[in-house]
């Protein structure tokens, strides 16, 4: 770093229509002994990812209790993780349970799952739920980065009509709501979700710059490229070449989106999705994985949920062998095949998960790495996609929350112990006091001692 000189947080590299934040970098540190200031700069991140028609919970849930449990089949993946995560086995949704509204099990376990508040069934436009803990989140921490929450999906849905037994699409298809009839629907298109992170959100968006940007093949970069070589001739070397990675990240994001965007016809025929999606569930969801990662880094936000699917998704899994529709096939009746691909599935799903947690770790943060100042929620509002049961929920929380959590372990919750009481708990941990999170009881107790 060049002395005398430091570089604000929030500098941001503008070019036409479009604008870049910058990790964090040596030159935007506090000198020693403004360890306040250094606190300020790792702000806690928070990621929550639902999983839809449930699991095979015996090859799911570890038998073992405490830090030396072995991985069941489905969470072997995650091996190279598992200091960095705990799973939480008793954790129940009461809110998704029918108390006398009859089918749509699906419907009230997606509303419900970060709300902890039963849904109004309806199929009209009269939605009822409740806010969601990540929504608690965003309002309370939101103004300190450019958005305040970012909503993802790997599933295009239906925004209305009658998606399960009665209960509008809004609540099968969104697991985020700003308000009690405010569903945030979730972003299925990478560019779109590019767009938003890297659009000029300061001021008015330039649709027909955009526009320009995709038909020219304009990259971003090239954008901000003045702006770039000005800020270069200010760092230091160890500086530079942090920026030139990110950079590079940039461009090969940009590069992946242009290539799905030209393998649109090749889209396969079975699943719904719109131009510019990748065509496998991995390479979208790492896609997806990676612009969260970026935002992260560059405090565009602190707040992401992600949705692995709609819940009562149908989508097939050809990329591993697997013909059979998702939802129905979680219909298994015992049936020895069926119960076999749906643990592939649900085992493929967690790979993608340490994929993610494998780019946190890597990346720096401050003193530690991203995923030392995050927390990843992982799991479903469904335990058993056959029996539809909404107590002793998949559940995992990765990351250590800036220092306050100590993962690494399998605990378990006595039986019925409210899922809300996690989310209240990892608001805390953000900094957000708050009394009750839906049908919440208290807070978790465990998370933090080893």
């Amino acid at each position: 770093m060049i002395l005398g000189k430091t570089l604000s947080r929030r500098t941001v590299l503008r070019g036409a229509g479009a604008s870049l934040a910058l990790p964090l970098l040596q030159a935007m540190l506090p000198t020693r002994g403004e360890a306040k200031r250094l606190s300020a700069l790792t702000k806690t991140r928070m990621v929550a990812i639902y999983i839809p028609n449930g699991t095979i919970p015996e090859k799911w849930k570890p038998t073992e209790e405490g830090a030396d449990y072995a991985l069941s089949y489905a969470l072997e993946p995650l091996e190279p993780f598992r200091k960095d995560f705990s799973c939480l086995s008793g954790l129940a949704q009461d809110a998704a349970r029918a108390h006398g509204d009859g089918a749509g099990d699906h419907a009230r376990a997606a509303a419900s799952y970060l709300t902890g508040v039963h849904p109004k069934k309806t199929a009209g436009s009269d939605i009822r739920n409740g806010v969601s803990f990540d929504q608690i989140a965003a309002r309370a921490i939101g103004r300190d980065s450019r958005l305040p929450s970012l909503e993802l999906g790997l599933d295009e849905g239906a925004k209305a009509g009658n998606c399960d037994s009665g209960y509008t699409c809004a609540y099968t298809n969104n697991i985020s709501w700003k308000s009690e009839t405010q569903p945030l629907p979730p972003i299925v298109n990478p560019r779109i979700a590019f767009e938003r992170l890297f659009g000029d959100i300061e001021g008015p968006m330039d649709e027909q710059a955009l526009a320009r940007r995709r038909a020219d093949k304009t990259s971003l970069l090239d954008l901000v490229q003045e702006q770039t070589r000005r800020l270069q001739g200010d760092l230091g070397q160890t500086d530079r070449r942090k920026l030139d990675e990110y950079l590079e990240s940039i461009r090969e994001i940009e590069q992946r989106i242009a290539v799905a965007e030209q393998a649109g016809d090749a889209v396969i025929p079975t699943m719904d999705k719109p131009a510019g999606v990748p065509v496998t569930f991995a390479d979208h969801s790492r896609l997806l994985f990676d612009l969260i990662k970026v935002a992260f880094e560059t405090d565009m936000t602190r707040v992401v949920t992600l949705m692995f699917g709609k819940e009562g998704s149908n989508r097939t899994y050809g990329e591993i062998g697997i013909s059979g529709a998702h939802h129905g096939m979680s219909h298994h009746k015992q049936d020895p095949e069926k119960i076999r691909q749906l643990v592939e599935i649900n085992r493929y799903h967690v790979e993608q998960l340490a994929y993610f947690l494998g780019r946190l770790k890597t990346t720096p943060d401050a003193e530690g790495s991203l995923l030392d100042n995050a927390m990843v929620l992982y799991g479903g509002g469904i335990r058993d996609g056959n029996r539809h049961d909404n107590g002793d929920l998949p559940a995992l929380l990765a990351g250590r929350a800036g220092g306050r959590l100590s993962p690494g372990r399998h605990i378990r919750y006595r039986d019925e112990t409210p899922m809300a009481n996690l989310f209240v708990t990892m608001l805390a941990q953000m900094g957000v006091e708050t009394e009750a999170v839906g049908n919440s009881s208290g807070r978790l107790e465990g998370l933090t001692d080893l």
